[in-house]
């Protein structure tokens, strides 16, 4: 099982902090460290001192991490122009030495749209967006050195761009997509994405949604290698029960998130909760890190969880 760290900054962080929680990150034997794309706290808090944006984030550390993979889960599409996001998103993969991986989704936040007057259209035409900023994005990528890359769809427009920069991975940075979503998601999954992401979701509901994508690959007759599967999860992990309640206490908090997951207790049973994961196909799992300055979780995760892992 790859293990991945993954974090909220939008409930308020430094890129001091983040930095920091990614050395250690790394230094511990993570592979990655992956953040939400957000620009507004989704609870309780004043959300003090604020966001930090991804892609700005990210470009910083790929300069001052060295073997982490880095990336988003997942980028909203409503946030940026495709093109502006291939450019940016090649040259942090350069940057990096070829260590990002690209989540992008249809965004669900509506208020914090209405906060920034950020345009958020209805459900449908979101999918629309999306399923056309994946072309465009991996259209670009995919050009080949001295060519041009035009589209013409219902929302963007490109006439003859130069598709530059080229991240280092060929043809891109692996490309994720994730959701609940039953029908389009799996679709969008099979044509485009390296890998398929469930976020904080029980364990039946995602052997659905897993078969979902395993069958949208099939009736896609689908070229690529078969997709990496994951899924993300909060884990409340303690040396004893008292330690695990605490952790998980300072997780439970009302919030506009919908209702997640959590593993919580003794190194033991966080093996055997995320082993459950692996019998139905996971091979990667984003541990969520509610706390940026609790970096002796990410030691005891590192040290008793990680080594007994599938």
């Amino acid at each position: 099982m790859r293990v991945s760290i993954f974090t909220e900054p939008h409930r308020g962080a430094t890129y001091d902090e983040l930095l920091r929680a990614a050395r250690h990150a790394e230094a511990a034997g993570f592979e990655g460290f992956f953040r939400a794309d957000h620009y507004m706290q989704m609870h309780d808090s004043d959300g003090f001192p604020g966001p930090t944006d991804s892609w700005v984030t990210l470009g910083a550390m790929a300069r001052e991490t060295s073997t982490i993979r880095l990336g988003t889960l997942l980028t909203c599409a409503t946030f940026r122009h495709p093109a502006v996001t291939a450019i940016s998103v090649a040259q942090v993969d350069q940057m990096s030495g070829g260590r990002i991986d690209f989540g992008l989704g249809a965004g669900w936040f509506t208020r914090e749209h209405e906060a920034y007057g950020i345009p958020f259209p209805g459900t449908g035409e979101r999918f629309d967006l999306l399923e056309e900023q994946l072309a465009v994005i991996t259209g670009l990528w995919g050009t080949p050195p001295g060519e041009t890359f035009s589209h013409r769809g219902p929302h963007y427009r490109l006439d003859r761009a130069p598709a530059l920069p080229k991240p280092v991975q060929v043809p891109g940075p692996p490309v994720i997509i994730g959701g609940r979503g039953a029908k389009r998601t799996p679709e969008l999954a099979a044509r485009y994405a390296d890998e398929f992401n469930l976020p904080f979701t029980p364990i039946g509901p995602s052997a659905a949604q897993y078969d979902r994508v395993r069958e949208a690959c099939e009736r896609y007759g689908r070229t690529k290698p078969p997709l990496v599967l994951s899924v993300g999860m909060a884990v409340a992990c303690g040396r004893t029960d008292a330690e695990a309640r605490r952790r998980w206490e300072a997780m439970e908090e009302a919030s506009a998130l919908p209702s997640e997951v959590t593993i919580s207790g003794t190194p033991q049973q966080v093996v055997d909760r995320i082993s459950e994961y692996a019998g139905i196909g996971a091979t990667r799992i984003y541990v969520r890190l509610r706390d940026l300055g609790d970096l002796d979780h990410l030691d005891l995760l590192a040290a008793e969880v990680l080594p007994h892992l599938p």
